[in-house]
């Protein structure tokens, strides 16, 4: 299992060039959300890994969405990708955007990971963590001004880093002394993290 996550570590390593080339080629979503064509090549990267490796399990992408007519088999086996997450951060010129998947066979979680390409960093399943104490809650960038004003003002420190990959390796590092998300998310957002967040020990609800 680890040894598709670094060919897909290394593919897109050697693909990062041509991926970063596609900042600025671009479009709004119905949800007002960006989708950049660096995104679908992220996805066609992944999708040529899988079909060599998981040629039996279906595909699920943030790019392939909605999934309005599609129903979710608990016992079946998947593939979850967000190709690029925090994409407004990519299209903007910022490092911080990652890379999320997730896979599942036969309803039994196997394997997830996360990589930052332009940080070169990245942790899946299996490999160890150095851990950290902090006082630093991650927040997820959808919140309002009202959000924010409601927050408690002392004892903490706040980050707002807009790449759900970035701030779930941090809380499961511990860089982070939580990661809060209230707002509401899809399973690409969110599983990677999760996933790696109960390997580690580090509380995720």
């Amino acid at each position: 299992m680890n040894n598709f996550f670094q060919d897909l570590i290394d593919e897109l390593g050697r693909q990062l060039e041509s991926i970063i080339l596609l900042r600025q080629t671009y479009k709004e979503k119905s949800d007002g959300s960006f989708v950049s064509e660096g995104d679908y090549l992220v996805q066609k990267i992944v999708i040529d890994l899988v079909k060599n490796h998981f040629p039996l399990h279906t595909f699920i992408s943030e790019e392939l969405a909605p999934f309005d007519n599609w129903v979710f088999d608990e016992l079946e086996s998947y593939v979850i990708l967000d190709p690029i997450d925090g994409t407004e951060n990519f299209v903007s010129g910022l490092k911080e955007w990652g890379v999320g998947i997730s896979i599942y066979t036969d309803g039994n979680h196997e394997s997830s990971l996360i990589y930052l390409p332009e940080l070169d960093d990245y942790l899946y399943t299996g490999m160890k963590v150095q851990k950290y104490k902090s006082r630093i809650i991650g927040l997820s960038s959808s919140l309002t001004k009202n959000d924010l004003l409601g927050l408690p003002d002392e004892g903490y420190e706040y980050r707002i880093i807009g790449c759900s990959m970035y701030n779930m390796l941090s809380a499961v590092r511990g860089s982070y002394a939580r990661f809060e998300n209230v707002k509401g998310v899809n399973c690409w957002d969110i599983l990677p993290g999760l996933n790696l967040a109960i390997e580690h020990g580090v509380k995720a609800e």
